[in-house]
């Protein structure tokens, strides 16, 4: 049995129990090196090889104590570790860790959604500070976060990827006008921020002067890891729950399975042919995804988080129409009274949400591609090109 292993049963025994209060539960596994198993001890980790995390990561989840993997699932934490400067880290990675500071993405633009680099976002250097001015759109709990990872264009003679810069930018103060963006299912989770002569520290800037890009591909990653992991979301499986990714909590939670049976569907050899598709799409994700942690463990990113999501959110389109032929035309029906339809529908069109957040999914597609099939990349004839005199990419705002 390995020290860490030994340490770890004795802490459990020392302080676990169901009844516990849990954010006095959590302060102690952050405070005690519990929470990020492999980050360096100086950052609340213990530095641990990942086949050791996992064993001690495992004895948790057997005793059903929550806390260690933040190291793989907190995108937070996980981009101020690698791109921020020992000061902000000090200041940053324990309220993270426990989840007291309220993030969002500042990343996508009205012109720049697939293609990121294209940001014309600009920050304007003015002493310590800089000076923001621009527009982001698509962003999830803009209007409760105390922070945004944003990504700006400070420098518009360099190529577009290399004139971008990270900020870890403070959303409450003049300048920052938040507007809910209203969704096909009746949600608001998304909304547009405009940034008006904003400001923020240059002592905030994430990684170097105009290697945002590169920061940003760190927090991709942990966003693609964790949404192509995820099991939030319509019918994910066979044996998995329905319900409403992100959204309200339905009324009636059934499997896939159950409603076959429910609608008496269940000997249907076309139906059990579809279940077993879904349960064998989602048994090789999950596969995926424990590969794709791996890297992300050993401190690299990897594309093969792009083929978790893309194949996740197929499994969710292909779920909600699996579902809809289940209901037959009782999928037609809506509202509170048919809380089945209901839920089917709205499922159906949130199935969208992971089709286009955190990347499309034709830029997966083209991930997927390039760097996993070792396919020719797409012809990209603004590359090297100063942005300013890239056609519409328009000019720094003054």
């Amino acid at each position: 049995m390995s020290v860490a292993l030994k340490e770890a049963q004795e802490f459990l025994a020392d302080h676990w129990s169901p009844d516990v209060d849990r954010r006095a539960w959590m302060e102690l596994v952050v405070d005690e090196r519990w929470a990020v198993l492999r980050w360096p001890e100086e950052w609340y980790g213990r530095g641990l090889a990942d086949d050791e995390a996992k064993e001690v990561e495992a004895l948790f989840a057997a005793a059903g104590a929550p806390g260690p993997g933040q190291d793989i699932t907190n995108l937070w934490a996980g981009t101020m570790l690698a791109g921020g400067s020992d000061d902000l880290k000090r200041q940053f990675l324990r309220p993270l860790l426990l989840d007291q500071v309220a993030m969002c993405l500042l990343y996508s633009e009205p012109g720049a959604g697939s293609d990121l680099a294209g940001i014309r976002t600009s920050a304007v250097r003015d002493g310590d500070e800089w000076i923001v001015n621009g527009q982001k759109v698509w962003t999830s709990g803009a209007r409760g976060a105390d922070y945004g990872m944003l990504i700006a264009r400070t420098d518009w003679d360099q190529p577009k990827h290399r004139g971008i810069t990270f900020f870890w930018f403070p959303m409450h103060q003049p300048g920052v006008e938040i507007r809910p963006l209203r969704q096909a299912t009746g949600d608001a989770r998304f909304n547009e921020v405009f940034l008006t002569d904003a400001r923020v520290p240059d002592s905030h800037r994430l990684g170097e002067l105009g290697g945002g890009w590169w920061v940003l591909q760190t927090a991709l990653a942990y966003e693609r890891a964790a949404m192509g992991a995820t099991r939030r979301g319509p019918a994910t499986g066979v044996l998995g729950a329905t319900g409403r990714a992100h959204g309200r909590i339905p009324a009636a939670d059934v499997s896939l399975l159950d409603l076959a049976r429910r609608v008496g569907k269940a000997d249907d050899p076309a139906v059990r042919q579809a279940l077993m598709e879904l349960h064998c799409a989602r048994t090789v994700n999950d596969w995926n995804a424990e590969r794709a942690k791996a890297v992300m463990r050993a401190g690299g990113s990897s594309p093969l988080a792009s083929l978790g999501k893309l194949a996740f959110s197929q499994i969710l389109h292909r779920a909600g129409r699996l579902q809809g032929h289940l209901l037959g035309v009782e999928a037609t029906l809506d509202g509170d009274e048919f809380p089945t339809a209901r839920d089917h529908n709205y499922s159906q069109l949130n199935a969208y949400f992971f089709s286009i957040g955190g990347g499309t999914d034709q830029i997966q597609r083209n991930i997927i591609g390039e760097r996993i099939l070792g396919l020719p990349k797409e012809p990209e004839v603004d590359r090297d090109v100063p942005f300013r005199e890239v056609p519409a990419s328009g000019q720094p705002r003054r």
